[in-house]
């Protein structure tokens, strides 16, 4: 069988993952600009190793050299504010919606895109037997319970809308207010092709009423965007993703993540976190052991239809390596489908749930899901987006 990346996008099922562009650079901050114009994700399995990547030292990046030789992971963990702005400074420009672009209709039309690859066998590179299938389980209304969670709505072409899965995550610099969330790296930039989305927005607790839910369409927002529709005015994924990520489930997986920012659409300073009343703190390098994983998202293929949030009890986490140079990605038994890509993934630490990974890839057949593991590349982005202004 063929292997899809999950949204916007083993041995056997097709896998898919959330829709996404990257752009070429191995690094890339994606600063929004306000402007007149007015999203889901595939699935990957697992692959042979990838070759390894040209390395090019932190001390030697240069703007200059973004569009070149990707840093080795030893570098990247060493980096610091300076290296990560050196490597920033050639933007990608997001193009953000206006005031009002997202409607109903709109959100109704964005579409997870399931992109096709084919026949792949895993290797023997850190990789655990599949789990079997865990049924989702569509989480009750209201969204009282889980108000960090959402849906990110974006561009991939004109008129062509996507959708991925999101979540309100804590801010080092900023606590209890901050404005970021956390989701999928494709849910952000296509990788290595180079394609940027545009118009992307964060609906926290989409359809928290259930008022779209059977093929309703009601007309008040408050039904459907409860805490609003937030743009996205800057954003970061991994040097990993922008430079390789694909169609299909890669080493990039391994590092399928990204961070953005939004803006409150009110304009009135609250914060997202004021307004929704939480956020996540995100675990990085949380230990493999230890954890019982819950994942949650809007999965949009059927059978699902996107209009509810969904959560799978997936427990403790195997592994699934396309690269074993680099830190397996967690997988868990799940049926969520396409648009489900850039959920969080949650486990309890000190007692309260805290973000240890987000959906990226899974088979078309819907049995399992893989996310990558948050090790310090992912804490060092977090880090430097949660420093800018």
């Amino acid at each position: 069988m063929s292997l899809t990346e999950r949204h916007r996008p083993g041995t056997g099922p097709r896998l898919r993952r959330a829709t996404t562009t990257a752009a070429a650079a191995a690094l890339t901050l994606f600063a929004a600009t306000a402007c007149g114009s007015s999203g889901s994700s595939p699935k990957a399995a697992p692959s042979a190793p990838a070759p390894a990547p040209a390395t090019a030292s932190a001390a030697s990046a240069s703007p200059s050299g973004l569009l070149g030789s990707l840093p080795s992971l030893s570098d990247l963990k060493k980096w610091n504010a300076h290296d990560w702005d050196t490597w920033a400074k050639q933007q990608h420009v997001l193009t953000q919606a206006v005031k009002g672009f997202w409607d109903l209709q709109k959100m109704l039309q964005a579409k997870p895109a399931d992109p096709v690859a084919p026949p792949q066998q895993p290797t023997d590179g850190g990789n655990d037997p599949l789990p079997s299938a865990i049924q989702a389980q569509a989480i009750a209304h209201p969204y009282s319970q889980n108000p960090v969670d959402g849906k990110v709505f974006f561009d991939i072409g004109p008129d062509k809308h996507a959708v991925c899965s999101a979540t309100v995550i804590s801010d080092p610099q900023h606590p209890g207010k901050s404005n970021l969330i956390w989701t999928a790296g494709h849910c952000l930039t296509s990788g290595k092709t180079g394609q940027q989305y545009s118009n992307i927005a964060f609906v926290p607790a989409f359809n928290s009423s259930g008022e779209v839910s059977h093929g309703r369409q009601p007309t008040d927002k408050s039904q459907f965007a409860p805490f609003g529709v937030w743009d996205v005015s800057a954003a970061i994924t991994s040097p990993q993703w922008t430079a390789e990520g694909g169609e299909t489930g890669s080493a990039a997986s391994q590092y399928d993540f990204a961070v953005m920012k939004v803006a409150n659409p009110d304009g009135n300073g609250k914060s997202l976190e004021e307004t929704v009343g939480g956020s996540v703190p995100v675990w990085f390098n949380a230990p493999r052991d230890q954890l019982k994983i819950t994942a949650v998202g809007y999965p949009s293929a059927a059978p699902f239809d996107g209009m509810e949030m969904e959560r799978c009890n997936g427990g403790q986490p195997s592994r699934l390596s396309f690269d074993a140079s680099r830190p397996a990605m967690e997988v868990i038994g799940c049926t969520m489908t396409a648009g489900s890509s850039g959920g969080g993934w949650f486990a309890v630490k000190d007692g309260k749930p805290a973000l240890v990974s987000n959906t990226s890839i899974g088979p078309e057949e819907s049995g399992w899901l893989a996310g990558p593991y948050l090790d310090d590349v992912a804490k060092s982005a977090l880090d430097y987006i949660s420093k800018k202004n």
